[in-house]
């Protein structure tokens, strides 16, 4: 169970909201980042370099970075102007890699699939066509393997002027099979109208070298830019996900004493505390600190989130004679 409640007992508003959204972003991004090694993303989020339970249970405030001598105010406005700066720079590494893997798989995709769109570029060979002929042209055939027989009874009457006995057999796949076959220019139209009308796929496709060299290196251009990208982008990933996971814990921290001040006043008198609740034992857990604490707020109820109450915690609907706010660390929308 990574779920743990901080709560006050015997505000101004903060960017409470944001960072929620930051430090979930992140995460997300982070096991979007690493695909098939999904497995490993817990590892990589960690606060300060340890794990997030430790850091939540061990917490401290950090005086260098948000100096308690400086108004509620300013370290609000600090903390908020670091999770819009870490946004702003997610979202354009974000961009910038994201672009480059769709173009990737955009490649990969016409090299995968089935032979009715796949790019034919690492299949077939310059020996396998007649080229540089003003008559003559060789043309390529998807036919379903339950159609082999009924093709080779039939290419060669498909249209006039189709060479005889000039079909091969370039290629498998599960499905089906690339053929070639040789016929002159002026019988393409009627040898494609014949062929669909027997379930035989014509595929348009004319053999250019310096065009499937090309495709070949913008892939390699494009893998070889992705894999520079990656180690950095996830390292930057672990780096800011950590700060933005420290500083949503100190604002965290900031609300539970700035609401604990208006609801229950000054001098400051209260004290915070954090649990950590069995799933089986939410509902005792409710039960015992309301008997405890109800005398500080008999009126404690279910309050509708959208009434602007000072000193309630609006982010949720459930209100409590006690501050409350629960700290999720399951950051991500599966499980690992």
């Amino acid at each position: 169970m990574t779920e743990f409640w901080l709560i006050s007992a015997p505000g101004e508003k903060t960017c409470q909201q944001t960072w929620d959204n930051v430090v979930k972003k992140v995460a997300q991004y982070m096991a979007d980042v690493l695909e098939d090694s999904r497995d490993k993303v817990q590892e990589n989020l960690l606060a300060n370099g340890v794990d997030l339970v430790t850091y939540i249970t061990r917490f401290q405030w950090d005086m260098a970075k948000y100096p308690i001598k400086q108004s509620l105010k300013n370290i609000s406005e600090i903390i908020s102007k670091q999770a819009s700066q870490i946004d702003c720079d997610l979202k354009a590494r974000a961009s910038a890699y994201n672009n480059l893997k769709g173009n990737l798989q955009n490649l990969e995709r016409k090299n995968a699939g089935s032979l009715l769109t796949r790019s034919l570029a690492d299949i077939v060979k310059k020996e396998d066509f007649v080229l540089d002929s003003e008559y003559l042209i060789t043309m390529l055939v998807v036919v379903p393997k339950t159609n082999y027989a009924d093709w080779q009874k039939t290419y060669e009457t498909l249209a006039e002027m189709v060479v005889p006995r000039s079909t091969k057999l370039l290629f498998e796949d599960n499905d089906s099979g690339l053929f070639s076959v040789t016929l002159f220019r002026k019988a393409i139209d009627d040898f494609r109208h014949q062929a669909r009308e027997n379930k035989f796929m014509v595929r348009d496709f004319q053999y250019n070298e310096v065009e499937m060299k090309a495709d070949k290196e913008e892939m390699t251009r494009l893998s070889t830019d992705k894999k520079k990208q990656f180690g950095p982008l996830v390292r930057w990933l672990k780096v800011n996900f950590s700060e933005a996971f420290i500083a949503w814990i100190h604002i965290k921290a900031l609300r539970v004493f700035v609401e604990s001040v208006l609801r229950y006043g000054l001098p400051v008198n209260f004290q915070a505390m954090l649990l950590q609740p069995h799933k089986k034992n939410m509902k005792k857990l409710r039960e015992v600190l309301y008997e405890l604490y109800k005398h500080l707020d008999s009126s404690a109820a279910i309050i509708d989130a959208s009434m602007d109450i000072p000193g309630l915690n609006l982010s949720q609907q459930e209100y409590y004679p006690y501050v409350y706010y629960k700290v999720d660390c399951n950051l991500l929308d599966f499980k690992v």
